[in-house]
């Protein structure tokens, strides 16, 4: 493959415009024509992703893309929606090589069919410094529906979907890969590429007051959640679904722990459910074949507790990840 710079319009052209919806015109327009279904809202959102931040600048172009795409697909899932298509921007940093967006591209491409979710648009610029790149997912949910973050009452569950920690603990195993040691090829892909709970969205839209994805990590993503229900919440650890990879890296350092509960990188649901719509929840999760736990309750007080398997209250530090 040539190492030749492409033109804008080539790139475009030879990359992205095979991904795009129909009614995007070809990626030749200034802009795309988007009809939403009837009777329905439309959900937007956008997450952002800078090199050395969100990611290795050497991790795998594929893994790359399908991160920043899978990441909006996850905030889709948590709202109820069923994803339309996504808006890219893409900032590629001086010497980039077209091997690499090839890569990059086959990758976005590849998700992009899987989830049903066209590109519509977008804009590439070149980044002075490093790779930064931004998705706009757009999505429908019935109109009215939109399962909001701060809906939740006292006394509803709380669930998540999959299982905690697996990003937190896949980014320490990711970075002792690239320095040349063992580590665990499983966490590694979870971390690379994590998987986004869209099948979970109907039973979300039909039993959940409240729900948002787990990006910043359980704790402090659940303190938010909370706080946006005027509420309180109670988490009980024991009950934290755990991978066998992350409970064996527990067990050999048992500090492991409270990373997987406060760190990035899960992209799980989690949703607070009425007490008598919980046994429904469960069905159509498992249904939808994707796995939730019960993990703790909203309460009347503003008190976060997070209770240890000794029946304690548990003290952690940071909750969260924070860019600021």
């Amino acid at each position: 493959m040539s190492n030749a710079p492409l033109g804008e319009f080539e790139l475009i052209a030879r990359y992205f415009a095979p991904m795009a919806a129909a009614d995007a015109l070809g990626l030749i327009d200034d802009a795309a024509v988007m009809t939403p279904p009837p009777g329905c809202d439309l959900v937007l959102t956008k997450d952002a992703l800078v090199a050395g931040i969100h990611f290795f600048p050497d991790d795998p172009p594929a893994t790359i893309a399908q991160k920043a795409l899978r990441a909006n697909l996850s905030d889709l899932a948590a709202k109820g929606a069923t994803p339309l298509g996504f808006l890219l921007g893409l900032g590629l940093p001086e010497g980039w090589q077209e091997g690499w967006l090839a890569a990059f591209a086959a990758g976005l491409k590849q998700d992009s069919e899987d989830f049903a979710c066209p590109l519509y648009g977008g804009d590439t610029v070149k980044s002075p410094e490093r790779l930064v790149l931004s998705v706009t997912a757009i999505g429908v949910v019935p109109h009215g529906r939109m399962v909001r973050r701060g809906g939740g009452q006292p006394d509803d569950i709380l669930y998540v979907s999959g299982t905690i920690g697996d990003g937190a603990l896949g980014l320490i195993e990711r970075d002792k890969q690239r320095r040349g040691l063992p580590a665990d090829e499983w966490l590694v892909r979870r971390y690379l590429v994590p998987e986004p709970r869209n099948g979970l969205a109907h039973a979300l839209l039909q039993h959940a007051s409240a729900a948002m994805d787990i990006s910043d990590g359980l704790i402090g993503d659940a303190t938010k959640m909370a706080a946006a229900s005027g509420c309180g919440l109670v988490i009980e650890a024991i009950r934290v679904p755990l991978s066998g990879s992350v409970k064996l890296a527990i067990a050999m350092n048992p500090d492991l722990f409270e990373t997987a509960i406060t760190g990035g990188d899960d992209y799980e649901i989690l949703c607070a459910v009425p007490p008598d719509a919980g046994a429904a929840f469960e069905a159509a999760a498992k249904a939808a074949g994707i796995a939730v736990a019960a993990i703790g309750h909203l309460t009347e007080s503003c008190a976060v507790v997070i209770r240890g398997s000794d029946g304690a209250d548990m003290i952690v530090g940071a909750r969260s990840f924070r860019h600021f």
